[in-house]
């Protein structure tokens, strides 16, 4: 059965599935979304089947995570 999380707005936290790692939707474009780790990094495309939300105790893990690394001169 497919999880697509809908909609897939720009910004949103999502863990891939396949690959078991929570992204920031960038982009979506013929059938696919691009994401990227919370803060930066190396982009990387799924299928929108294999994306669901993250609960808001993965949401608030990441977004301490980036304050952390902000003022730690963006060391994660």
């Amino acid at each position: 059965m497919e999880k697509a999380v809908n909609p897939l707005k720009r910004g949103a936290l999502v863990r891939d599935t396949r690959r078991n790692r929570v992204g920031e939707v960038q982009a979506t474009l013929a059938g696919r979304v691009y994401l990227r780790p919370p803060g930066g990094g190396v982009e990387w495309d799924a299928r929108p089947g294999d994306l669901e939300p993250v609960d808001d105790h993965e949401q608030l893990r990441c977004r301490v995570r980036q304050l952390n690394a902000d003022s730690s001169g963006g060391v994660l």
